[in-house]
């Protein structure tokens, strides 16, 4: 899937969601360790650890890959944008969530819980697989990004500095499906409670995914009923990785 592209996206988040990430830095091609795994929101490039100096005062995000794909930590992500249901795994004791929908070797459509737009299966009560997913969505449902996203002047790296970006293989999925802000908010409930009251709340999301969803996949029956009763009903379903 290709982000859309709109006015509506920040330079920046068009950027991180296009980058390659983890390629060998060309002007520190003979260094070690000179893989691009840190994004600079200032400058819009993505940069190796012996580029760092010139960008220290600028805001940061540390890139990870797990199973070949980047992550970032959430609790980054949430200084920057409402994340809310996007799937987070826990990893080496903090949460992340994928830059990009991943390719899928097979389609599978059954009961359970979906992506809602790439039908990636997914645990109860997220919505999106990665970070991508949910702007595509609000881009085609909503009036533009800026109601979701925050103001963030200072992103400095994590307090242990840098590290290669690679996380190790015992990732699991959060169990508790919550979603942490930025002002402090987290959890399923008081996401649905209107924790975003000051943009614009995650209920209002979910009520127009079932307005809207024959329109974003025409494949797909439309939503009736209460979607929360629809999933309550629904028996989950082993993710697919």
């Amino acid at each position: 899937m290709t982000m859309l592209v709109s006015s509506q996206v920040p330079r920046w988040l068009q950027v991180l969601l296009t980058e390659k990430f983890f390629t060998a830095c060309i002007i520190h091609e003979d260094a070690k360790k000179n893989e691009k795994n840190i994004f600079c929101l200032d400058c819009c490039i993505s940069i190796c650890p012996h580029c760092f100096h010139p960008h220290r005062s600028h805001r940061l995000l540390q890139i990870r890959r797990y199973v070949y794909h980047d992550v970032i930590r959430l609790d980054d992500a949430t200084k920057l944008m409402d994340c809310s249901f996007v799937q987070s795994y826990i990893t080496n004791s903090a949460k992340v969530i994928f830059i990009n929908q991943r390719p899928q070797t097979r389609q599978f459509r059954g009961s359970g819980n979906f992506c809602t737009i790439c039908d990636r299966s997914l645990q109860d009560p997220y919505l999106f697989c990665s970070l991508s997913c949910k702007v595509n969505y609000l881009l085609r449902t909503e009036d533009g990004l800026s109601k979701f996203l925050f103001e963030c002047n200072y992103l400095p790296l994590p307090d242990s500095g840098l590290d290669d970006g690679l996380v190790t293989q015992d990732s699991v999925l959060d169990p508790s499906g919550s979603t942490k802000t930025s002002s402090g908010s987290g959890g399923y409930d008081e996401a649905w409670g209107g924790a975003f009251a000051s943009t614009a709340t995650t209920s209002e999301i979910v009520r127009k995914k079932r307005t809207s969803l024959t329109a974003c996949r025409p494949t797909c029956p439309p939503v009736s009923g209460s979607l929360m009763s629809r999933r309550k009903k629904t028996p989950q379903r082993a993710p697919l990785y």
